[in-house]
């Protein structure tokens, strides 16, 4: 899979730009702030609807515009198909394939496969839960795009009982008898079960990756392992043994009706998906607090490895971005990753100066500077 070429409009820092792209290594090279981590993120966001960046779609819409527009043609074997995103903030998306009629914009998911390295990725280690609940849950989205509509399903449901709960606490506290909570037990029910099928998905994820994981942090910092995914859940220990989604939706059903009183209480929803987390270890230590810098980098590239080759397990390579990696890396583990990524269908680059590129990625250069992206070689 490869992109042949992706056009912005209004997107961050570009009024519009054109870039034709090739398979093999393409490398973006340009003093910082000048929109080369733009161009690869627009990549990303057709790909997984979400900036590695920001969190909102507000800044991806270049100051003075209305919208943005992200276009790319991709290319899968022998079949082409042009995917668009139209980025409205405060209003809905839009999205188009193949120019045809509007789609929902997951609709577009799947489409085009990509994984990201980028300074962010240290968060995975060192940041908090939910930013290794996004990583695994993006991932399934890329795995299996239908999924996009189980984690919507599941935060909609969990919106409309945090808003119950927040109404019964509120209620409380200004001496009523507790609020309205008689659809509280439907509420239980829609979550136990959207929650169960989001679940089983992780642990499904987590147990793929484990072993991946492990192999490309040895090829990263041989003899630094072992690394571990534990994936720890709210439900604690009822998870151990459990297996299936029926099962899986009882034993959250259990845990909201323990944890009612203190949910009420605090008006939140204390149990779910949503307060997960998923535990790396490195050797016999959890590497978040023990974890050297370099440590913590080579673990969270891992990852990133990881889910590469998984995605590639079904025929359909993703899309490899390395977004300002290699100037974070020292000599030994630049080489090393440069050697596990150059094979790639299509390998996108980003880097301050030329001399951050390693000999190992030749290919395609483009120099990025005052808003324009120009070939060079």
């Amino acid at each position: 899979m490869h992109v042949a070429h992706l056009s912005l409009a209004d997107f961050r820092s570009y009024a519009r730009v054109e870039v034709p792209l090739d398979p093999g290594v393409t490398a973006f090279v340009g003093p910082n702030g000048q929109g080369k981590t733009n161009l690869v993120e627009a990549v990303g966001y057709l790909a997984t609807l979400g900036s590695h960046r920001v969190a909102s779609d507000a800044p991806l819409v270049r100051s003075g515009a209305e919208r943005a527009v992200v276009r790319a043609q991709v290319v899968q074997g022998d079949r082409q198909q042009l995917i668009e995103l139209e980025i409205n903030p405060g209003r809905a998306n839009r999205a188009r394939i193949n120019r045809s009629n509007q789609v929902r914009p997951r609709d577009v998911l799947g489409i085009l496969r990509s994984v990201l390295f980028a300074p962010e990725d240290l968060a995975l280690v060192k940041g908090d839960p939910g930013e290794r609940r996004r990583f695994l849950d993006e991932l399934l989205t890329t795995r299996t795009p239908r999924l996009a509509g189980t984690r919507s399903d599941y935060e909609r449901v969990l919106k409309q009982r945090n808003t119950l709960l927040k109404s019964a606490a509120m209620a409380r506290r200004h001496g009523g008898k507790g609020g309205d909570l008689s659809t509280l037990d439907v509420w239980d029910q829609h979550l136990a079960g959207v929650g169960a099928e989001l679940l089983a998905q992780r642990l499904d994820l987590t147990a793929a990756l484990q072993p991946l994981a492990d192999k490309a942090y040895e090829q990263l910092a041989p003899g630094g392992g072992p690394v571990a995914l534990e994936y720890r859940s709210s439900i604690g220990e009822r998870l151990a043994g459990a297996s299936g989604r029926e099962e899986l939706s009882g034993l959250l059903l259990e845990a909201l009706g323990e944890s009612r009183k203190q949910e009420i209480e605090r008006g939140v929803t204390l149990v779910g998906p949503h307060r997960d987390d998923l535990l790396l270890n490195l050797g016999r230590l959890p590497a978040k607090g023990y974890a050297s810098h370099g440590e913590s980098w080579s673990y969270a590239l891992a990852l990133r490895l990881a889910s590469y080759e998984l995605l590639s397990a079904d025929g359909r390579e993703p899309v490899l971005v390395l977004d300002d990696v290699f100037a974070e890396l020292d000599a030994k583990r630049r080489r090393r990753l440069a050697e596990l990524v150059a094979p790639g269908e299509q390998v996108l680059v980003t880097a301050a100066v030329e001399d951050d590129v390693p000999d190992l990625l030749a290919g395609a250069r483009f120099a990025v500077e005052h808003g324009a992206a120009e070939r060079v070689s």
